[in-house]
């Protein structure tokens, strides 16, 4: 600081100044676009621990919207693989989706050290973004999502307290948003557009996590056959949803992913969900393995089909933004559970 001079700010680390109508410049002299931060002219007369209490403030509210603080985005056309040591030869602990977000805690010869979800890690750094890219990219496909703050939350065919429930959604499940309305909020229930009230839901900007290699979890007697469908069904985790698809790599729908999936464990099922229920043996959730089916319904007919992997949880080609996916198997209620391996 010049002597007799009076400061004015204080800038936090890493933020941009702009000099009059030029670009703004970093300290290492290079110009850049002004990153999210205190981006405001403050009150000279302000002290200084108002300055460090603003600047807090801007990275708290910038970690609120997407729920990190140091952001990495995996910049992958698949997925990418999150290891428990700094190699290639690590022991695999999980996946991250291409543009699923995490939190960077260090940079290191070629490797970052990261955690996203209940995964802790180390990916390829060449493979992630991070600073301002990274933030670019999470504002260009983060998803506003309707999270459930109350037990039960019913979902309706249209806005409208009379319409008809298609579905009940637990505590905490999470629903793509299309639009906020007047009072409720039109939401995408896999592949179908309904509507639930904006009065238990809570809207945040998300971003999608990577998956546990560890988070399934097989019941004693579990057969080799059904571990193995369900490892199969996994490596295509993040793959596109195509509307009347059936290749696991360039698209499927949900009784296409499914029915392309037990094909390959030489298992024939019909093309639809709502035939596919008709096949195998009836039994309750409480009684899933993995491998079996799950099915979910609209005003009593089948309109979508999972698969079983274990630990409460479903593999299954959701829709168009995120693909093939895990959920909870009662993300939203289930119709029928069906058993069609005898293994």
């Amino acid at each position: 600081m010049v002597k007799g001079t009076k400061a004015i700010g204080l800038l936090a680390v890493g933020a941009a100044l702009c000099l009059g109508w030029s670009e703004p410049i970093l300290a290492s002299g290079t110009s850049a676009v002004p990153s999210a931060g205190v981006g405001q002219i403050l009150e000279a007369d302000l002290a200084e621990e108002d300055y460090l209490a603003a600047a807090e403030e801007a990275k708290n509210e910038r970690k609120a919207i997407y729920g990190f603080s140091n952001l990495g985005i995996a910049n992958v056309s698949n997925y990418l693989n999150v290891r428990e040591e700094p190699s290639e030869d690590g022991k695999l602990v999980g996946k991250m989706s291409k543009n699923s977000g995490c939190e960077v805690y260090e940079i290191k010869d070629g490797w970052a050290y990261i955690k996203s979800g209940k995964v802790t890690g180390y990916v390829k750094a060449e493979f992630l973004l991070t600073g301002k890219e990274a933030r670019d990219r999470a504002d260009e496909v983060a998803t506003d999502m309707a999270v459930c703050n109350s037990g039960g939350l019913r979902v309706r065919e249209e806005a409208s307290t009379e319409s008809p429930v298609i579905t009940l959604v637990a505590e905490g499940e999470e629903l793509e948003v299309v639009e906020q309305l007047d009072g409720w909020v039109k939401i995408m229930l896999d592949d179908e557009e309904a509507y639930v009230s904006s009065d238990y839901v809570d809207i945040a900007k998300k971003l999608d996590r990577a998956v546990t290699q560890t988070e399934l979890i097989y019941g004693k007697g579990v057969s080799d056959v059904r571990v193995d469908l369900v490892n199969f069904a996994k490596q295509f985790l993040g793959n596109p949803y195509v509307w009347g698809g059936t290749s696991l790599t360039n698209g499927a729908d949900c009784s296409g992913f499914v029915q392309s999936v037990f094909k390959n464990y030489g298992v024939s099922l019909p093309r639809t969900s709502s035939a596919q229920s008709t096949t195998g043996t009836k039994i309750s959730l409480s009684e899933a393995q993995p491998g079996d089916l799950v099915f979910y319904a609209k005003n009593g007919r089948v309109n979508h089909v999972a698969i079983y992997i274990g630990n409460g949880q479903v593999i299954h080609a959701s829709n168009a933004r995120t693909g093939i996916k895990i959920s909870n198997a009662s993300y939203r209620t289930p119709y029928a559970v069906k058993r069609v391996l005898n293994t």
